[in-house]
């Protein structure tokens, strides 16, 4: 299966070859080459507000932070398919409507529905990744492999 599967435009634009990678490399596992995609004074809030990801909601911040992320949620999902149904590009940023469907190790799911949003830097670094969706209604997809 496809960790990406893009159904939205895809005209080339900075923010959107970022988020594009983003998702590659959190698809593939690949935290060495996700983190090389932030400015060092970038922040990750995903999800937006305060959330049992981020009790506080400032989102985490730097290299440390946005690594801590990686360890402690991304690293925890055993996969993760993306599914952008549109994408809007301009500016510096680039605001994707995207599915995420997670799996854990024992085969559970969970489906995500929102809005991520990227923002780079003139090198095209990542300086902030929103991701806006509801916990609670993500939370009420999971569904557990029959035993």
């Amino acid at each position: 299966m496809d960790a990406l599967i893009w159904h939205a435009p895809d005209a080339d634009h900075p923010a959107r070859r970022a988020a594009r990678a983003s998702m590659t490399a959190v698809g593939a596992g690949r935290r060495a080459e996700w983190l090389a995609l932030f400015a060092p004074d970038a922040r990750v809030e995903d999800p937006v507000g305060p959330s049992f990801l981020d009790p506080t909601g400032e989102g985490h911040r730097g290299p440390d932070g946005i690594a801590a992320f990686w360890d402690s949620f991304i690293a925890t999902i055993s996969g993760f398919r993306f599914e952008i149904t549109d994408s809007f590009a301009n500016g510096p940023c680039c605001a994707n409507v995207a599915t995420i469907t997670t799996t854990t190790g024992d085969g559970s799911t969970m489906t995500i529905d929102c809005v991520l949003i990227y923002t780079v830097d003139d090198a095209g670094l990542i300086t902030s990744l929103r991701a806006h969706w509801e916990p609670d209604r993500a939370m009420a997809t999971l569904t557990k492999p029959a035993t």
